[in-house]
């Protein structure tokens, strides 16, 4: 393929709304939907019960994991009942308001390395420099969006849904609905504070926001980041620990999951039926993709495979050199494979943990989780404050 191809595909694939529709349907609403499969045949697991296993075409049977597309044609054909003395418009705006944020804060995520398509079947020995030749300017980023404030946009971002369970449950004309609504703002917005403040070490340690930045030098940019011990999730271990509680209780899943509640309340979205709950339901799956995403970039390494640089693997001074595709291959399987598993992750303490009662979801919040976070800030500066004075 000559060069003006080359530079064609390049344009193509390096189009933010190319690069957001391979992410969102090639990752995450796959992974999402999966999800709510596995949920099911893990809690049965985990119940000693049998869990999905009707949903099959004909021979093909696959342990139910066919059950997650019957679940898409039930949402899409059943009735959309919409009660008489709701707010029709933020009614139908709530489910919107809960789903679309968190597709778009993924515009955040690297979830693969620079790609330079006229290089893929040779080894990568440094990275091509704008000017040496016209073919060598072209490549693709595999991210989105790539802004200095990058997490500082993912807050802002997904702080908009949680306008979806609280206009949902006050849109809804019912009083258990709107319990929800509060119980869900309340929750989300005394959550956000600890997620924030647990980032912020990554920030003192990294010297930047940008996910991008963060996986492609770690917390030391003297050595190579795809070096395990260089990734975020070593010197940060605690704020690893207190964002994932934060997250999970973002996520409004159990053992957070008091919004919901079905022994004291019904939930934001009691009134909802048909594709508006399927849309509620995704959200929450989806969420908890991102949730993965974010501590896959900022702590694991986001794409990185260990000893994985760019030529090849290198390990005790030998190198095992690689062509590009597949340093690229692994780069991104790598990243799928580290999403999944914080995902199953989250299943396993979905259906481990008992729930909290409503004042002791906010105690843990405000009482023990805030004070931890501001407390880990202040070792994390005190740390980079001693290396900086001794020249580290």
């Amino acid at each position: 393929m000559d060069w003006l191809n080359w530079h064609n595909v390049s344009l193509v694939l390096d189009n933010p709304a190319t690069k957001w529709v391979l992410l969102a349907f090639g990752l995450v609403m796959p992974l999402a939907s999966i999800l709510t499969w596995m949920e099911r045949r893990q809690s049965a697991m985990m119940q000693d019960r049998l869990g999905p296993n009707r949903a099959n075409i004909g021979p093909i049977k696959l342990k139910g994991i066919l059950h997650f597309i019957a679940d898409a044609v039930k949402m899409i054909f059943k009735e959309d009942f919409i009660p008489g003395s709701v707010h029709r418009g933020l009614f139908a705006l709530a489910p919107v308001l809960a789903l679309a944020p968190v597709l778009i804060a993924f515009a955040i995520i690297p979830f693969g390395p620079t790609v330079y398509p006229h290089e893929l079947g040779n080894v990568l020995h440094s990275v091509p420099l704008a000017g040496e030749a016209p073919n060598l300017t072209d490549s693709i980023r595999l991210q989105i969006f790539q802004v200095d404030f990058g997490l500082i946009f993912y807050f802002a971002v997904l702080t908009l849904a949680n306008y979806g369970g609280t206009i949902a449950g006050w849109a809804s004309y019912n009083k258990w609905a709107l319990l929800g609504g509060l119980r869900s703002s309340s929750q989300m917005m005394s959550y956000e504070v600890s997620m924030g403040l647990a980032l912020m070490g990554t920030f003192l340690v990294a010297g930047s926001l940008e996910p991008g930045y963060i996986t492609a030098h770690g917390w030391n940019s003297h050595y190579s980041p795809a070096n395990p011990l260089n990734w975020l999730w070593l010197p940060q271990l605690p704020g690893l620990l207190l964002f994932f509680v934060a997250a999970v209780a973002e996520t409004k899943r159990a053992p957070f999951d008091i919004p919901e509640g079905e022994p004291e309340i019904i939930g934001y979205f009691v009134e909802y039926s048909g594709i508006r709950w399927g849309m509620f339901f995704l959200a929450e799956f989806i969420e908890i993709v991102f949730i993965s995403s974010v501590i896959t970039v900022v702590f694991f390494g986001g794409y990185q495979v260990p000893f994985l640089d760019e030529d090849g693997f290198r390990f005790a001074g030998t190198l095992a050199a690689l062509p590009h595709w597949a340093v690229v291959a692994m780069q991104i399987g790598a990243f799928g494979a580290k999403v999944f598993l914080l995902c199953w992750f989250q299943l396993l303490v979905r259906w481990t943990l008992p729930r909290f009662r409503a004042d002791q979801l906010m105690s843990l919040g405000w009482k023990l989780l805030l004070p931890a976070s501001l407390a880990w800030i202040m070792i994390t500066a005190l740390g980079k404050l001693i290396l900086m004075s001794a020249g580290g």
